[in-house]
């Protein structure tokens, strides 16, 4: 028997996404409920890239009408989100965790490293350009249409239901011809409109996919542009867009290309004037983009969009780095970080390339923030690159014969034992102490070298200064205006 469409999507999967996303369809087809899959897992599997998370929709009652009735969306949305509801309880594996967001009628399932999005076929409507949609209970083909581009707007068939209505994919906006034509294009012209931040996935999806903007679809942007759309787009919003433009990296995406067209587009000079990228960006954040995509060292804390920024900042003017940063509404210390990192970084670079020894290496780099190091690595030079590296991989994780308690244990006491902590580790990395007697040695010497504090005795503290000690009688008398003294 030829395998159908869906069979060879299922065998694109991953195993546990496959069992996950199958137990789903099953179910559905137990309850003869009509499941697509949809958006970029189903682009994505067309052009033969591989398929991570799947997203999956819903056919429910506002399915059978091309139009929901006033007033009648509260009880579609009702009878829908129990449909939902029970294909989950019938279908969820053990430990998974759901999600729901009822603002857009989305769960997002989690089941270790399997996601899976499952939602209710909707319509959305704008209350003005650059607003969250309101949404509401739709049909399939409202569903494809409110998307952001024609090639997320292909529908796959899975569910028994679902290739009864529809033996083949559901293409409602030429999307398969797009995905031949290696092109971006907005359903309709007042897409960016609606949703200015749609500009920002289509530079993430050109890069990603080595596609192009359609022609009208650049003119559409234009106007978007034009109208000032990007001026009711919060901060907020950007920022998210900004994370999700670095995250892109860990799959292989430069953030450069992304940010590049961008600036092309016009896109930053109206989200901040003067803002674009610089050419001595561009580098650095290639570098930085291999770095998240396969992270050289461990840093659990680590913040890529944070170093992404700040590289890409450090080359424009302190004032509209400012500006840049408020209006994607980054305060507190991720704002310092990047507003000092230009001057920041070219004195860790003139440290560095002073420093003699890994302990001097250690004193320079120990310091910063996981942000501020990948920032670092990513603007230095090949020599400064590899100090770095062997600092991060090797020497951040060493740790030294003796802790505090244990100094204060053998004599030293006060300021001193961080003196010795600091003496100790540096002897360490250079090599100069290599086990736990040599540095119970260095220790103790450093002990003796410290001279000790002086106390002040008794008779200190009660004596008083010289200028409180002069008494109103020792004071010369004031003479009176017109006296002579005799002679």
């Amino acid at each position: 028997m030829k395998p159908t469409e869906a069979d060879r999507f299922f065998d694109a999967l991953p195993e546990t996404t496959r069992e996950f996303v199958r137990a789903i369809v099953d179910t559905a087809n137990a309850q003869g409920v009509e499941i697509y899959s949809v958006g970029g897992p189903v682009r994505d599997w067309l052009l033969d890239r591989p398929v991570r998370d799947v997203d999956l929709i819903v056919v429910g009652e506002a399915g059978e009408a091309t139009e929901a009735e006033d007033g009648g969306d509260d009880a579609s949305d009702a009878s829908n989100s129990l449909r939902v509801s029970r294909l989950l309880e019938a279908s969820m594996p053990d430990g998974a965790r759901v999600t729901r967001h009822d603002r857009f009628g989305v769960y997002l399932l989690r089941s270790g490293e399997v996601a899976v999005d499952l939602a209710q076929c909707r319509r959305e409507s704008y209350a003005y350009p650059g607003a969250l949609p309101r949404v509401a209970p739709g049909t399939l083909e409202q569903d494809l249409k409110r998307r952001d581009f024609s090639v997320n707007a292909i529908a796959l068939p899975l569910s028994q239901a679902a290739l009864a209505k529809h033996p083949r994919l559901v293409d409602v906006g030429g999307g398969l011809a797009d995905l031949q034509r290696k092109q971006l294009r907005v359903l309709h012209e007042r897409s960016f409109h609606d949703d200015p931040t749609r500009v920002v996935r289509a530079a993430r999806l050109a890069a990603r996919l080595d596609f192009s903007l359609a022609r009208n679809s650049r003119s559409a942007l234009r106007s978007a542009l034009r109208d000032g759309a990007f001026g009711r787009v919060s901060g907020d919003r950007l920022r998210r867009e900004w994370t999700k433009l670095i995250d892109d990296a860990e799959i292989g995406v430069d953030p450069s290309r992304s940010l590049r067209l961008l600036s092309d587009w016009h896109v930053l000079a109206v989200l901040e004037p003067g803002l674009a990228l610089p050419r001595a960006a561009v580098a650095p954040l290639r570098r930085l983009g291999r770095t998240i995509a396969d992270p050289p060292w461990r840093a659990s804390r680590w913040r890529p969009w944070v170093s992404a920024m700040a590289v890409w900042l450090a080359g424009v003017e302190p004032a509209l780095r400012r500006r840049t940063l408020a209006r994607f509404s980054v305060r507190g210390e991720a704002a310092r970080r990047i507003l000092a990192f230009p001057k920041s970084r070219d004195g860790w670079l003139r440290s560095l390339a002073k420093a003699r020894g890994r302990g001097a290496i250690d004193a320079v780099l120990a310091p910063l923030s996981d942000e501020d190091l990948h920032a670092l690595h990513a603007c230095a030079e090949p020599t400064a690159r590899r100090r770095i590296m062997r600092w991060a991989t090797e020497d951040r994780l060493r740790r030294i014969p003796l802790t505090g308690e244990e100094l204060l244990e053998i004599g030293l006491e006060g300021p001193v034992v961080g003196r010795a902590l600091v003496r100790l580790r540096t002897a360490c990395l250079d090599g100069r102490v290599t086990n736990r007697d040599e540095a119970i040695a260095l220790a103790r010497e450093i002990g003796r070298r410290t001279p000790p504090k002086r106390k002040r005795s008794a008779s200190a503290k009660k004596r008083p200064t010289k200028k409180a000690s002069r008494s109103k009688s020792s004071k010369k008398p004031r003479r009176p205006r017109g006296d002579k003294p005799r002679g």
